[in-house]
């Protein structure tokens, strides 16, 4: 781990907001999954770049699955904030929901986990400052976050050796 200072969950956490749009959409109104992977991306990044202080670059999304549909006119707010770090990576949880603006009902549709490698100026991974929970579900959080780093390691293993890497 780096001797960096350690920082907070909150100084990570990102918002975007976005209308959805017909050019975001398929021929029934419902909006592309790949554009919504593309907006998770982003918070998921911007999140990491805010804690680390460096570049990133996405090595993993654990899964996104669509659990409510996204229509045209709906107003997605995406929420990512970093949930468990390694030496160079970090780990962070994005939630999205929708919003239908008229009636002011909202709806969580997605939350996803995506790892991140912080970058120094060469492009090799940097290490990157501890985490510091702040509240009781953070501190929850960051521990279920390091069985899951420890399962996406071992799936990398099994992964390799089925290969016959």
């Amino acid at each position: 781990m780096t001797s960096a200072k350690p920082r907070t969950v909150s100084a990570s956490r990102t918002i975007i907001s976005q209308l959805m749009n017909p050019e975001n959409a398929n021929l029934a109104g419902n909006v592309h999954g790949g554009h919504l992977m593309k907006l998770v991306d982003e918070a998921g990044g911007l999140a990491c770049m805010r804690h680390s202080g460096q570049r990133t670059v996405t090595v993993t999304v654990d899964r996104l699955t669509f659990q409510e549909p996204i229509y045209i006119g709906d107003l997605i707010t995406i929420i990512a904030e970093v949930s468990y770090v390694g030496r160079t990576s970090m780990e962070v949880e994005v939630s999205v929901t929708a919003e239908e603006v008229k009636s002011g009902s909202h709806r969580h549709t997605n939350t996803a986990y995506l790892v991140y490698v912080a970058l120094d100026e060469d492009g090799k991974p940097a290490p990157v400052p501890p985490l510091k929970p702040e509240t009781d579900a953070q501190r929850k959080r960051m521990e279920a976050g390091a069985l899951r780093q420890t399962n996406r390691i071992e799936r990398a293993r099994t992964e390799t050796s089925i290969a016959g890497k």
